[in-house]
């Protein structure tokens, strides 16, 4: 399972490169999936630190527990291969420019 995710996380930053470099809407859709995404990310963050520190529970026991909501990981992902993407464009353009 590990090599898997080693895997996709370099191939999904590329074909998302590729394919932003062919389509110009994809780099749009990316941008505004990045968005959602950091949306959703933060604030199931937030909603899950608001309830520890309200019902004045241990904080590194229970946090965990945001490990299990798909939606938290999903967004986190797709930031993760976004960030890379995002990196990879930056370090081509400015190649492109020397």
């Amino acid at each position: 399972m590990s090599i898997i995710m080693v895997v996709l996380s370099i191939l999904i930053p590329i074909s998302m490169l590729i394919s932003a470099w062919l389509f110009k809407m994809c780099r749009i859709v990316y941008h505004v999936l990045a968005v959602g995404c950091a949306y959703v990310f933060g604030i199931i963050s937030v909603l899950a630190i608001y309830e520890i520190l309200r019902d004045e529970t241990v904080f590194m026991t229970n946090i965990h527990g945001i490990f299990q909501n798909w939606l938290f990981l999903l967004s986190g992902a797709y930031l993760g291969c976004y960030g890379i993407y995002t990196l990879l464009r930056w370090t081509l353009k400015e190649l492109r420019s020397e």
